[in-house]
């Protein structure tokens, strides 16, 4: 598999896209995800995006998007993200990408209510219209699992209960390791995602709270589930995930540390190409 890193971790130390995609490209990444808002970005945003990625010969993979209204149960509010996460698609094509990352939300008023089942089968409902919008321009989506309580996606039975039932080609599912950490997920449990993941994240945490640090950094025994990933034989990419850097002036040397550390982890089980 390719190793490659989402670029917010430059974005939220307030280093410009094109910068950040440089040192990107620099440090040795393969690939990059691109974080942004597909509403509303410039013609020139896009440009700058798909020539700087071009001239610096880094394929564009995936581009995360978070959705939560498409499980309201207002329709107009699912319409609108169905026709925002649509533009996600569209920019992915534009790119040449190969997915959108999708974060769905989570049950509202702690599920006593609204009956859970209805926002399931919200998500069931939107996630195949966008898979057929994604269908046609040959582009996938990968659902991100969430260790959160109230998350419709917050553990693999749940991910692989809803890829099933929304039975479609381009829905699939992305494999975020330390949130199967926060979701008491073995390594073990992995081989339930045959077949179904098409994307991996990666970053270490306390095991307690959501954390997106470099190996290391954390708890995360890293090598049991990168082992049952090479298992899955996915055609894929780890994407490292960071977040809020505790120090942004060293947010170069913050990222060059977690690609060093991935890197080692990868080729210890054999999955780094």
């Amino acid at each position: 598999m390719k190793l490659g890193i989402i670029n917010s971790a430059f974005q939220q130390a307030g280093v410009d896209t094109g910068t950040g995609l440089k040192h990107i490209s620099r440090i040795g990444f393969d690939t990059v995800d691109v974080f942004t808002e597909a509403v509303g970005i410039s013609k020139k945003e896009v440009s700058l995006v798909a020539n700087t990625a071009a001239k610096l010969g880094l394929p564009i993979i995936s581009l995360p998007v978070v959705a939560v209204g498409l499980v309201d149960f207002n329709d107009p509010v699912r319409e609108f993200h169905i026709e925002r996460c649509k533009k996600y698609i569209d920019l992915a094509k534009t790119w040449d990408a190969k997915n959108i990352l999708l974060v769905l939300g989570e049950y509202i008023w702690q599920r006593e209510v609204i009956p859970a089942e209805e926002q399931w089968q919200w998500g069931i409902e939107t996630c195949r219209v966008l898979g057929d919008h994604a269908a046609k321009k040959k582009i996938d989506i990968a659902l991100e699992l969430e260790p959160f309580r109230l998350s419709l996606l917050n553990n693999v039975g749940e991910m692989v209960r809803f890829v099933d039932e929304c039975n479609h080609s381009r829905v699939k599912a992305n494999i975020d390791i330390s949130h199967l950490v926060l979701s008491d997920t073995s390594p073990a449990e992995v081989k339930k995602l045959k077949g179904k993941a098409i994307h991996v994240h990666l970053s270490d945490c306390d095991g307690k709270v959501h954390g997106d640090l470099p190996p290391g950094r954390g708890v995360v025994k890293f090598a049991p589930y990168l082992q049952a990933i090479k298992e899955l034989q996915m055609n894929g990419v780890v994407s490292i995930e960071l977040e809020y850097a505790p120090d942004p002036a060293k947010i170069v040397e913050w990222v060059e540390e977690a690609y060093r550390e991935t890197d080692k982890l990868m080729n210890l089980v054999g999955l780094r190409d």
